[in-house]
């Protein structure tokens, strides 16, 4: 199959386009440059030089493919609004599009502590004021059906491995700003997470035999925020530091304090292992901690 992957040259857009390859797919990559093609074709990919800010100079890859992965990251309105374009030049075709959402919409605010909820791919949420446009970009793309296109949601939870994850970076991040490796409250709240590598084979699976209109958790294991910054803490030789909101802000950032560091976001993947067979196989989190990457090395 044909396939294109927009954002190949992203953590998770790279993994994916490495995984599809092996399955034997002709993967074609968007990138914006000379050196961005160049990291696609070392992923064993065609790449496609373009902008998805200027959708059309994507035309001819996205007529040419049979599935269109959509892994790349945009603000929430231009985000919405691309994959709208995507659905109308994909519509009527019978083909395949797979949009990276995240388990961010269904994060609740506890400021450091742990929640009891966790949620399936067909549970009731009431999603992230943050991030209700996301909702309604998974509402859009679920319901291409109708316009002649299987497509599908794929919705990690925390992403790690390689040494790529976001949060163990915020918590070394912490450490080389304040000389402490800092949670927020009690850190005992956390996101449900799957390896990259983990990721990628729901993305193949789904390709080969998802259903049109799913939505696909994809959950290993889960890690609370305190237990991280402990082990970033062993690894660096520190100590950790409880912080409040406003401090968490200053070193990180209003966003990521907001949407990461002080909320809880338990998931399980119920449908993406019975209807794809998908089992992960890296099951610790904590393991990716030390590699050399989250010290620049």
């Amino acid at each position: 199959m044909k396939v294109l992957v927009i954002g190949a040259t992203g953590y998770i857009g790279s993994h994916i386009a490495q995984r599809l390859v092996r399955a034997g797919h002709a993967v074609s990559g968007t990138a914006r440059s000379a050196g961005a093609a160049e990291r696609v074709a070392g992923l064993g990919a065609l790449p496609v030089i373009g902008d998805l800010t200027e959708l059309d100079t994507l035309d001819r890859a996205i007529a040419d493919a049979d599935a269109v992965v959509y892994a790349a990251q945009l603000l929430l309105e231009p985000e919405h609004d691309t994959l709208a374009a995507l659905v109308e030049r994909l519509a009527g075709g019978g083909k395949t599009l797979i949009f990276t959402s995240g388990s961010g919409v269904l994060s609740q605010k506890t400021d450091g502590d742990w929640s009891e909820d966790s949620f399936a791919e067909a549970d009731d949420f009431v999603p992230s004021k943050w991030l209700v446009r996301r909702v309604e970009t998974e509402t859009l793309v679920r319901s291409a059906g109708d316009r002649g296109v299987r497509a599908m949601v794929v919705r990690p939870p925390m992403i790690w491995g390689h040494g790529g994850c976001g949060l163990i970076e915020a918590f070394y991040a912490s450490a080389a700003r304040t000389g402490e490796v800092c949670y927020l409250g009690r850190g005992l709240n956390l996101y449900s997470n799957v390896h990259v590598d983990d990721l990628a084979e729901v993305y193949a699976l789904a390709i080969e035999r998802g259903t049109p209109a799913a939505l696909y958790h994809c959950v290993a294991g889960e890690v609370a925020h305190r237990t991280l910054a402990e082990r970033v803490a062993a690894q660096l030789g520190c100590a950790t530091r409880s912080i409040g909101f406003d401090e968490a802000a200053k070193i990180w950032g209003k966003f990521l304090a907001l949407i990461i560091m002080s909320t809880c976001s338990r998931t399980s993947s119920p449908r993406a292992r019975a209807e794809l067979g998908w089992t992960p196989r890296h099951l610790d989190m904590l393991s990716d901690v030390a590699h050399a990457a989250y010290r620049g090395e």
